[in-house]
């Protein structure tokens, strides 16, 4: 693994590790590190740093939906121009191009189930060259980019032997 790989996987693993930590983690002088960091930064190989929230435990209402969405790819443009219309929308929060029966998965937050079906039924199925959606709603998150809500002790398994 090259010296970048390492800075950041322990940057996604988690992203308040400062320049010293990770300088220690690697062997390596903080300032080298820090630079590093910074040139990844300008290089937009690290967009952002965000902070993984359990919106559960803190009694807020969110609703968070999977759309799986089917289109007809544009001459010329392919998928390009449709995904730029999706990613538009505040309520995205993520979107992907996929193999498969559908071609675009979307990830959206809003306050509620009706929100959340407006969006799809007035906003995404009305964009041009968008034939199907398909709603999802995540019911309860269980891990996340590799991070597991509500983790449970493990417990040593005991045989008994009469």
């Amino acid at each position: 693994m090259n010296r970048q790989h390492e800075i950041l996987k322990l940057l996604e693993d988690d992203c308040r590790c400062s320049p010293a930590e990770i300088a220690a983690m690697l062997g390596e002088e903080e300032a080298a590190v820090s630079e590093a960091v910074q040139n990844m930064e300008k290089e937009n190989l690290i967009l952002g740093y965000k902070a993984m929230v359990d919106w559960d435990r803190t009694g807020e209402e969110i609703v968070t939906a999977l759309i799986e969405v089917k289109v007809t790819p544009q001459r010329g443009d392919g998928f390009e121009h449709i995904a730029e219309r999706i990613y538009q929308f505040d309520e995205v929060e993520s979107l992907y191009l996929m193999s498969g029966a559908y071609d675009f998965t979307v990830i959206i937050t809003g306050r509620t189930l009706k929100e959340v079906a407006n969006f799809v039924s007035v906003r995404l199925s009305t964009i041009d060259g968008v034939i199907g959606t398909s709603t999802h709603f995540i019911l309860k998150k269980y891990k996340e980019k590799h991070t597991v809500f509500e983790a449970k002790p493990v417990q040593e398994e005991r045989m008994t032997f009469c």
